[in-house]
């Protein structure tokens, strides 16, 4: 009985110290519930009530910035290259000397036709006087009078090839490629400079048959292009009246208009209207970018609430968003960086 006691007693004091290890955990998890947040102070806010809004919809087609005014410079008569005035990337002016040929020859036979105009000249007057005196007749005078309009004729042709050896720019212009040097041939249909009008480019855009019917001379149509932050605003010019019949695209070319730091050669793209369409729009400030998430604070019952979206084209400095938003919900415009969810919101009036 003694030893049935004494595990009894053994036992009791076992469960005395189990209880209480255990009070202050089970003390703790009573108080738990009674603790309470702190709240978040409040917040003066800009907000917008959303809307639908309508706007043409588009198609894109890729194009290139191309010069209004270009040229090859050609040579009219055939020579060699004496002198080369001009590099690529040099600013001309029209009429500025760019090549000079070599002249000996054309120069030999200008001298040549001088000569026989001044002869037939000195033959006129003399034919004129032996007329007056009756010693010559009228057919005569006729001969020698022919024989100085043909050799001022042949001066006059020595005289303008003597002129063709000085090629010059024909506009004012940027030389963008040199395709011949000192000492080459040149001869007429070979190119020897090319030179283009920076301040007067154009978009050149290969539009689709089915997109075509969309696009008129005159209309106004929005072109980007890569380094250009904004779009700008390009007029149809020429339209093809006819197909490439391997693409199947009708070349398009828009004036653009001037000091916009373009430069020929530049990708870009212009928007074909196909349409109209509507969509909630809101300012780009109010979109806030967690890396692919796109967020927005709506107030909803004197509170901020974050909301996700998904946004779509870009109009101006407003955003479409395709889903997340309502119609008629306000959304908070400025320092959204700065709020929390379920933040408590005043809205500035």
């Amino acid at each position: 009985m003694t030893s049935v006691t004494q595990f009894h007693h053994a036992m009791k004091r076992l469960l005395i110290l189990i209880v209480a290890a255990a009070a202050p955990l089970l003390s703790g998890c009573h108080k738990a519930p009674e603790q309470t947040q702190a709240e978040l102070p409040s917040a003066t806010v800009h907000v917008q009530t959303v809307e639908r809004k309508s706007r043409a919809a588009t198609e894109d087609v890729v194009g290139t910035v191309r010069p209004k005014l270009s040229a090859a410079i050609e040579s009219k008569i055939s020579g060699r290259i004496e002198q080369m005035f001009a590099v690529p990337g040099q600013t001309v002016k029209a009429g500025e000397r760019l090549v000079q040929l070599n002249a000996h020859e054309i120069q030999s036979r200008f001298d040549q036709a001088a000569a026989a105009r001044q002869q037939a000249e000195n033959d006129l007057k003399r034919a004129k006087a032996l007329l007056e005196q009756k010693i010559l007749s009228a057919a005569e005078f006729d001969n020698a009078q022919s024989r100085f309009q043909m050799a001022a004729a042949a001066e006059a042709e020595a005289k303008t090839m003597l002129g063709y050896t000085d090629i010059v720019a024909p506009f004012d212009g940027v030389i963008t490629r040199k395709l011949a040097d000192v000492g080459d041939l040149a001869a007429p249909g070979k190119a020897l400079l090319q030179m283009e009008n920076p301040d007067t480019l154009r978009f050149e855009a290969d539009v689709p048959e089915a997109l075509i019917g969309n696009v008129k001379l005159g209309d106004q149509l929005a072109v980007r292009i890569t380094t250009v932050a904004n779009e700008i605003g390009g007029m149809v010019a020429e339209m093809s009246p006819a197909a490439d019949p391997n693409s199947r695209t009708y070349l398009v070319k828009l004036d653009l208009p001037g000091a916009t730091a373009l430069r020929s050669g530049q990708f870009g793209r212009v928007s074909v209207p196909v349409g109209e369409v509507s969509a909630i729009r809101v300012p780009a400030s109010a979109v806030i970018q967690r890396g692919q998430l796109e967020l927005i604070f709506v107030v909803a019952g004197s509170h901020a609430q974050l909301r996700l979206v998904k946004t779509g084209s870009h109009i101006g400095d407003e955003v479409e968003v395709v889903s997340g938003l309502n119609s008629g919900e306000q959304v908070v415009t400025e320092d959204v960086s700065a709020l929390v969810d379920g933040q408590p919101v005043a809205v500035k009036p």
